[in-house]
C-alpha cells in the first residue's frame, strides 16, 4: 500500500476560492432562475414533526449514526466555495428533515438518511418502502411516526430495488424472525437476492472504498468540504441488515392486496438498478416511482462502481409508467427527495425524466457512429433548454458527461478503438516514463503552476496524476494536485464530483485513512443465502496460496441440504446435494453457524466447545481453508499508487 508523509500543516488546510472559481459559479448564477421557488415549498409541504435531537446514535458504538445539527450552515445563498445550483439541491435535501404527509395515508420520513422510508397506513398496521441504510435510521423514523400517528404494527416491508440504502436498515423495523415465519410480509422484484448481494458483497470492498469518496464520508461539512450527497442529505452509517423476501414480484402487472392496500407493480428492471420494480396505489391515485425518476438526473454509471445502467430501457420504463398509470395519479413520490402533485405537474415531470434519458442515449450514440470516442462525445453534448433549465435535470448526482460514456461504454466498451489504447501500461509505469519526457517531477510541477494560475486546472490535474503516481513523496506535486481537484470540486454542480476531488484533495494533503478489514456484518452475513456465501468465497480465494491444493470438505448442515466445497485448480466450487466418501473431512454444523465461521464472526474452537461443530476426518483441513482467502484493506489507496501484486 501506498505510504507517505503528510504535507506541512501549513498546506494541508482548505484554500479560498480561485477567481477562476468564482467567475464559474458567478456563470451559474446568472444561468439558472434561482427565483423559483417550486421546489421548496414541495420540500416543506405536509410536514408533521422531526426528532427533538440533533444526532440519531449508532447502537453499538459511541458515535452517530446521523447529525442533523451539521449541516446548518447550509442556511442563507451559497458562498464562493460551493457551486450554487449544487447549494440549492443540498438545502432541499438537508433542510427538510422529519416526518411528512404525502396523501393521508401516506407518510414519508425524510433527510434521516440519503433516502426516503415511506409508510402506507394499512387497516390494521404500516407498510414500510425502503427501510433506509440503518437500523438506527429505521428505527427512529418508525418511531417518530408511531408518535404522531398513532402507533401500529409493522405488516409488511416493501424493498424497491436492490441498492443497499433501501434495504440494509430492515432490521430496525422487522425481525428476521418475523420474516421468516410469514407474519410480516416482505415484498421484492425477482433476482433481488443475487443482485443485492452481487453487488453489496461481491465487489463490496472495491465499491465500498470508492463510496466514501463519492458520499464525502471523509469530508467534514463546511462551505470548504461536504455539503452534500446530490441523491440524499447524507449517507447514515449505523448497523446493517438482509432479510430475505418472502413475496417475489415477477412481471409488471401482478397486484397484491396487503392489509386492505391494493398495489399495481411494474417492473423496471435493469434500469437504475438491475432488480427494482414501481408500483401504483389506486386508493390514494398515488404512484411511487422508486428511484427511476428523482430530483435530478442520475447515474447511468455510478462513480463507486457498478454495472452500466441502460438508458434506452430508463426511458422506456418511465414511457410505460406513464402510459400505465398518468391517466390515474394524483400525486407522484420516490424513495428520495421530495412528491410532485397534481397529475399534470406529474406527467410533465416524468416526461420530461424519460426525455432526458432518451436524448443521452441517442444523442450520444449519433455522435460515436459519426466515430468520436467516449471523451470527445463527453466534451461536446450537451442539452436542449428545455430539459436543461429544469433543475430536476440538473447534474446533482449523476452527470452528462459521465452518462454519456457509460452509453458508448454499455455498446462500444471501454476501447476508443486506438490501437495505442489497446494495451497500454499500467498507470505507475507509465506515469515514471511520463514524468522522465517531461524533465523530472520538479520541472512538471513549476510548469504547471502556470497553468494552475490560469485556471486550468482539468489539466494541473491530469499532468500531476503522472507525478503522484510516479513518485508520491513528491510534496510538492501532491500540494497542487490537491489544490487543482479542490477547485474542481467548488466548482462541481455534481454531489459525487465535489465529494471526490474533495477527498482526492484531503488525502493528497493528510495521506491514506486508516481502516480495518472488510467483511460482512452480522446482520448481513446471517441472511446471506449460502450459494451467494460460495461466491464471495471464490472471489476471496488466493491463487498462489491454494496452488496445487486439491481440497474436499462435506458440509452436512443440519437445517439444510448437504453441500460439498471443493477447492482445485485454485478455485472454489459448491456442489448443493452432494458429498464425497473420500473428502479430507466432514463437518457437522447449522447453516447459520457456518456463514458466521465463514465471515469471522465466530471460530471453530468456540463452535466446538459448544457442541455446534463436530468434525469427521483430517480437522486441520478446516484451519487450512480459513488460510486461503484474503482479508481485503477497506482503505486501499485511490489518488496514489498501489503495487502491482496484491498482498499473497
Amino acid at each position: 500500500m501506498s505510504d507517505y508523509d503528510p504535507l506541512p500543516e501549513s498546506e494541508r488546510a482548505p484554500k479560498p476560492a480561485t477567481r477562476w472559481t468564482l467567475h464559474a459559479n458567478a456563470a451559474v448564477r446568472e444561468r439558472l432562475d434561482f427565483e423559483n421557488q417550486k421546489a421548496f415549498e414541495a420540500a416543506r409541504r405536509g410536514f408533521i414533526a422531526t426528532l427533538d435531537t440533533t444526532t440519531n446514535d449508532h447502537d453499538r458504538h459511541d458515535q452517530a449514526v446521523y447529525d442533523f445539527a451539521a449541516t446548518r450552515f447550509l442556511e442563507g445563498t451559497a458562498p464562493d466555495t460551493v457551486n450554487p445550483s449544487l447549494w440549492r439541491q443540498a438545502q432541499l435535501n438537508a433542510l427538510h428533515h422529519g416526518l411528512f404527509e404525502v396523501v393521508d395515508g401516506i407518510y414519508q420520513i425524510r433527510g434521516f438518511d440519503i433516502a426516503n422510508m415511506t409508510l402506507i397506513r394499512g387497516e390494521t398496521g404500516w407498510i414500510v418502502i425502503d427501510p433506509l441504510t440503518s437500523s438506527e435510521s429505521s428505527r427512529a423514523g418508525l418511531t417518530l411516526a408511531n408518535q404522531h400517528l398513532g402507533e401500529r404494527p409493522v405488516v409488511c416491508v416493501i424493498h424497491t430495488h436492490s441498492h443497499a440504502d433501501h434495504f440494509a436498515g430492515v432490521l430496525g423495523v422487522v425481525s428476521a424472525q418475523d420474516a421468516a415465519s410469514g407474519r410480516v410480509q416482505v415484498i421484492a422484484p425477482r433476482d433481488y437476492v443475487d443482485e443485492s448481494l452481487a453487488e453489496n458483497v461481491l465487489a463490496g470492498n472495491a465499491m465500498g472504498r470508492r463510496a466514501t469518496y463519492m458520499y464525502g464520508n471523509l469530508l467534514q461539512p463546511s462551505a470548504t468540504g461536504f455539503v452534500s450527497c446530490g441523491l440524499g442529505p447524507a449517507l447514515s452509517l449505523g448497523t446493517t441488515g438482509f432479510i430475505i423476501p418472502n413475496d417475489i414480484v415477477e412481471a409488471t402487472g401482478e397486484t397484491r392486496i396487503v392489509d386492505g392496500i391494493e398495489i399495481e407493480f411494474q417492473m423496471t428492471m435493469g434500469t437504475e438498478a438491475p432488480a427494482e420494480f414501481v408500483f401504483y396505489f389506486p386508493q390514494f391515485k398515488a404512484l411511487c416511482m422508486s428511484e427511476i425518476a428523482t430530483h435530478h438526473l442520475h447515474n447511468l454509471y455510478t462513480p463507486r462502481g457498478a454495472q452500466v445502467r441502460d438508458a434506452l430501457a430508463w426511458a422506456g420504463q418511465l414511457n410505460e409508467a406513464i402510459e400505465l398509470f398518468g391517466d390515474r395519479l394524483e400525486v407522484e413520490f420516490a424513495s428520495h427527495h421530495w412528491p410532485t402533485w397534481g397529475r399534470e405537474a406529474a406527467i410533465d415531470y416524468l416526461s420530461k425524466q424519460r426525455d432526458l434519458y432518451k436524448y443521452i442515449h441517442d444523442q450520444t450514440l449519433r455522435l460515436a457512429n459519426h466515430g468520436y470516442t467516449a471523451d470527445e462525445i463527453a466534451e461536446q453534448l450537451t442539452l436542449p433548454d428545455d430539459l436543461d433549465s429544469e433543475f430536476y435535470n440538473r447534474d446533482y448526482y449523476g452527470t452528462l458527461r459521465v452518462n454519456a460514456k457509460a452509453v458508448f461504454n454499455r455498446y462500444l466498451g471501454f476501447f476508443d478503438g486506438h490501437p495505442a489504447h489497446l494495451n497500454p501500461l499500467p498507470a505507475s509505469a507509465a506515469a515514471a516514463k511520463y514524468v522522465d519526457y517531461m524533465g523530472g517531477a520538479d520541472a512538471v510541477v513549476e510548469r504547471t503552476k502556470a497553468a494552475y494560475d490560469d485556471g486550468e486546472y482539468r489539466w494541473v490535474a491530469e499532468v500531476l496524476y503522472h507525478v503522484v503516481m510516479a513518485d508520491p513523496d513528491h510534496a510538492a506535486g501532491r500540494a497542487l494536485l490537491a489544490d487543482a481537484m479542490e477547485q474542481m470540486g467548488y466548482q462541481a454542480e455534481s454531489a459525487p464530483w465535489r465529494n471526490f476531488y474533495l477527498c482526492g484533495a484531503l488525502e493528497l494533503r493528510n495521506g491514506l485513512p486508516k481502516g480495518a478489514k472488510f467483511g460482512a456484518s452480522a446482520g448481513m452475513a446471517a441472511s446471506i443465502p449460502l450459494d451467494n456465501l460460495f461466491k464471495t468465497m471464490a472471489v476471496r480465494l488466493n491463487p498462489e496460496r491454494a496452488r496445487d491444493l486439491v481440497l474436499h470438505i462435506n458440509l452436512h448442515f443440519t437445517d439444510h441440504e448437504p453441500v460439498l466445497l471443493s477447492i482445485e485448480r485454485s478455485v472454489l466450487h459448491a456442489h448443493f446435494g452432494k458429498s464425497l466418501e473420500s473428502a479430507t473431512v466432514s463437518i457437522r454444523i447449522s447453516e447459520r453457524n457456518f456463514k458466521l465461521l465463514m465471515t469471522d464472526q465466530t471460530d471453530a474452537g468456540s463452535l466446538m466447545a459448544q457442541g455446534a461443530l463436530q468434525v469427521q476426518g483430517d480437522g486441520s483441513a478446516l484451519l487450512q481453508l480459513g488460510a486461503l482467502f484474503d482479508q481485503f484493506e477497506r482503505r486501499f489507496p485511490i489518488v496514489t499508487p498501489r503495487p502491482m501484486s496484491p498482498p499473497g
